[in-house]
């Protein structure tokens, strides 16, 4: 009897889609959508039922890494590991409050950490010292939303808004709609638009830095 519930909980983790997908908002949500990228944000999860804790993040350091590393393959949420998170892309994980990991992106990892200084006046910054800023900055640990610093349409590519319940990409200066499965155009005004993406990641997008962007976006460029 035991091992017949025990299968009987398998399927079931097997069919319905884990509370694992990030959203620009830093939300964590379960979709059956996939996306471009993996992360974490330290041990969130219990392996026994793969279900979040009550807490959204164990550590400041909210990394985005790559799906494929190495040939290495990971169970999702089935150690007391760090906890597996997926982002529709990187321009998400960077509204989220994410950012790129030194360990397996370390060329991408190298080129944030140079645009960031270049665009916020630093010199020779450690990650921890990113990770400490960021976490002042991001939404999803409990900050409120940032002014636009310009126009909407002079956004860098990659930046992400919020205008009432809507996340939004900007790229070559208009605002596509974000969803679990992708970007569409935009619907009406968006005066009452925010700054979603932290503003020292918007100023190393500013510097340089270009985010990996979801298919669907450069399809409606």
């Amino acid at each position: 009897m035991a091992n017949s519930r025990s299968s009987n909980r398998n399927s079931l983790f097997a069919t319905r889609p884990l509370q694992n997908r990030v959203t620009p908002t830093g939300e964590i949500i379960a979709t059956p959508h996939r996306g471009l990228f993996t992360g974490n944000r330290g041990i969130i999860h219990d392996p026994a039922t793969k279900t979040l804790l009550n807490r959204r993040w164990s550590s400041p350091a909210w990394l985005t890494c790559v799906c494929e590393f190495r040939g290495r393959r990971r169970a999702v949420m089935a150690r007391r590991s760090w906890t597996e998170l997926f982002f529709l892309d990187e321009a998400t994980a960077l509204a989220a409050g994410h950012r790129p990991c030194f360990y397996c992106r370390r060329d991408d990892a190298n080129r944030f950490r140079a645009a960031w200084e270049a665009g916020n006046g630093a010199r020779e910054i450690h990650a921890h010292d990113i990770d400490r800023i960021l976490h002042r900055e991001r939404f999803a640990s409990g900050k409120m939303l940032h002014p636009l610093p310009m126009p909407l349409e002079k956004l860098p590519d990659g930046a992400m808004v919020q205008s009432g319940q809507e996340s939004l990409l900007v790229t070559q200066g208009r605002a596509l709609s974000w969803s679990p499965a992708g970007y569409a155009p935009a619907d009406g005004p968006l005066d009452d638009a925010m700054l979603l993406t932290p503003p020292s990641t918007l100023r190393a997008l500013l510097a340089g830095y270009r985010a990996v962007l979801h298919p669907t976006a450069h399809a409606l460029r």
